[in-house]
């Protein structure tokens, strides 16, 4: 075949007409399929009451106490005080206070995360661990040395500001044991019974 120089022209000029119609085609299939909704927001990590970006209060009922084999349980409850809806996963810190707001002991010991269930936290909702604590008189004095705790200092977790709570117990002031314990956060209030 003799080269004709009105050949490669044609050829680019089908080439584009395909090209541009498949831009029209595409344009016409996304305006009649709806593409899915992008993914919710992530929900925020709640945040101790403590200032003004806070939105979670801890409270202990002390009258929910319940003990056995040397250890007394107590539900730790955590309300969303706030307007807005915040999550909790895996184990607060806690530790033990005097009346000048030192710590006493070792902080609370925690356990494995495999129980660990993320829980969302409505305006108003609660939710809870355990908190155990051990009778301090059964340690010798050299790793214990009890004294009277006056509160608990509590950090949510992956939090770096704490609250605190008011409670009153006999707690270790040596740092050689640990002597209270606590669950990850489950959803709801806590009772004695879990």
């Amino acid at each position: 075949m003799k080269y004709q120089p009105t050949t490669v022209p044609r050829l680019i000029a089908v080439a584009v007409a395909a090209v541009a119609g498949l831009a029209i085609s595409s344009a016409a299939y996304a305006a009649t399929h709806h593409r899915p909704p992008p993914a919710a927001a992530a929900i925020p990590q709640c945040a101790a009451a403590f200032g003004q970006d806070g939105n979670v209060g801890a409270w202990v009922p002390a009258n929910e106490g319940d003990g056995a084999a040397g250890t007394v349980y107590y539900p730790l409850e955590f309300t969303n005080i706030s307007g807005h809806t915040c999550s909790l996963f895996g184990y607060p810190g806690v530790s033990a206070v005097s009346s000048t707001g030192q710590q006493l002991g070792r902080p609370a010991g925690w356990g494995s995360l495999s129980g660990a269930r993320r829980v969302v936290l409505a305006p108003g909702a609660t939710a809870h661990t355990i908190l155990a604590i051990h009778n301090v008189y059964s340690f010798t004095k050299r790793v214990c040395d009890p004294v009277h705790a006056v509160g608990l200092r509590i950090y949510l977790p992956d939090q770096r500001l704490a609250t605190s709570v008011a409670f009153s117990f006999e707690a270790c002031s040596r740092t050689g044991i640990v002597y209270m314990g606590v669950d990850p956060i489950l959803a709801g209030a806590g009772t004695i019974n879990g």
